[in-house]
């Protein structure tokens, strides 16, 4: 058997919720996503709904203090070892919400991971995650390589919000969530053993 998982072994991902639109789709495919992350061990959640945070859209100057809302968000990423963004793709790219939740904060971002789960009509919300890839790049993040994306996203459900072709989505998920840890762990070791400069 086993030992049991340290708490240190644990890889705190906090999972964002990118659309705030309403009648949005982004619930069920996150509720689909955040299960399949809770069945593991090795993973400690935290989902941030960007629906539900408040966040301004108007960025504070420079010395300015930051509204409460961004106060109470900017600690839970700080904190979190990894991310994963669940986007849908607005006019070839991601939400406006999303990219205002990622300017906020700066330092909370760097030397982490960042996985994607998209969503969208034919492109499945790729062209979304591709521009999020430069984003984070400039934030000293590492982006997974490996996405989930549904393409015509709603047909790929039931009516109870489960995948259709669940074997298949599963596995992908699997794949990036196991790339994730490792790069949460590389990532969450080495910046114990010395801070990331930016």
């Amino acid at each position: 058997m086993p030992p049991p998982r340290r708490e240190w072994d644990m890889i705190k991902l906090a999972v964002i919720v990118g659309s705030t639109r309403s009648g949005r789709f982004a619930p069920v495919v996150a509720n689909w996503f955040t299960e399949q992350a809770r069945q593991r061990a090795d993973l400690d959640l935290d989902v941030l709904d960007l629906a539900d945070l408040g966040l301004p859209d108007v960025l504070a100057g420079w010395g300015e203090e930051p509204a409460d809302e961004v106060k109470a968000v900017s600690p839970r990423l700080a904190d979190a070892d990894a991310f994963v963004v669940i986007t849908p793709e607005y006019n070839h790219s991601f939400p406006a919400p999303l990219k205002s939740a990622i300017d906020w904060h700066t330092a909370e971002w760097r030397a982490k991971p960042v996985g994607f789960v998209s969503y969208g009509g034919h492109g499945g919300g790729l062209r979304a995650v591709e521009q999020l890839r430069l984003v984070f790049a400039e934030l000293h993040a590492v982006t997974i390589r490996d996405t989930v994306s549904f393409h015509g996203a709603w047909s790929r459900f039931d009516e109870n919000g489960e995948p259709l072709d669940a074997e298949g989505v599963n596995g992908a998920a699997k794949t990036m969530l196991d790339q994730l840890v490792w790069w949460g762990t590389a990532l969450k070791d080495a910046r114990a053993k010395q801070p990331y400069e930016a």
